[in-house]
């Protein structure tokens, strides 16, 4: 396993400058993480940066609330796609998904797919610290129906991050083939492995290069 090809190594705090940006694609290129996860308004620089490199680009949409209109995550999506961005990282309807109002989430993914379609990868973030443990699971399944590459925990800006019991619910909903990226509170490399052995195939951190540091002598 290579564990840095599974990193999507982040930074999304709204203060982030643009030496902080360049420090982290930087880190990225050294490290090959498998990508970047940048707000939308830095993913042309990434883009230009990263030209040649085998790191990707990843941005979010609708983040961190989910609460834009169907029509704007779409423009949202189409114009980072343009800019560059090789995934897009999009937050569910969460309110509409509370009530259980399932068409109408399942609508919001399928627009952001539609426009990704043969152009970029698509995550699904479903916000798990604000959703019990049926919401988990319909999510979960209304991101797959929806044709959507992965599911993702969460934006790492909410109440909670990504748990072991939740990637196992996630892996166990959508099945073997879909995506499961754990984000949010993934600090060292042991609870990197554990996110891993729970069924996550793509994790989000900030603290790639502590993560990666951490393995030094494991055998990894």
């Amino acid at each position: 396993m290579e564990l840095n090809r599974m990193i999507d190594h982040t930074l999304l705090k709204a203060d982030a400058t643009k030496a902080e940006v360049l420090k982290i694609i930087e880190e990225a290129k050294k490290y090959r993480f498998y990508s970047v996860c940048l707000n939308p308004t830095w993913v042309e620089l990434a883009a230009k940066e990263l030209k040649g490199e085998p790191v990707a680009v990843c941005t979010v949409i609708g983040f961190p609330l989910g609460a834009n209109t169907t029509a704007t995550k779409a423009f949202e999506a189409n114009d980072a796609i343009e800019n560059g961005a090789d995934e897009v990282d999009m937050v569910i309807n969460i309110g509409a998904l509370k009530d259980q109002d399932y068409d109408k989430v399942q609508k919001d993914i399928e627009a952001v797919v539609a426009v990704a379609k043969d152009k970029a990868l698509v995550k699904v973030i479903i916000e798990t610290s604000l959703l019990n443990h049926e919401e988990k699971i319909k999510a979960s399944q209304l991101a797959k129906v929806a044709g959507a590459d992965f599911v993702k925990t969460s934006t790492g800006f909410s109440t909670g991050g990504a748990t072991i019991d939740d990637v196992k619910l996630m892996r166990a909903t959508v099945g073997p083939e879909m995506g499961v990226k754990a984000s949010g509170g993934i600090h060292n490399a042991e609870e990197a492995l554990a996110m891993i052995e729970a069924g996550a195939t793509r994790l989000g951190a900030s603290s790639g290069v502590a993560i990666m540091n951490g393995l030094s002598g494991s055998g990894y």
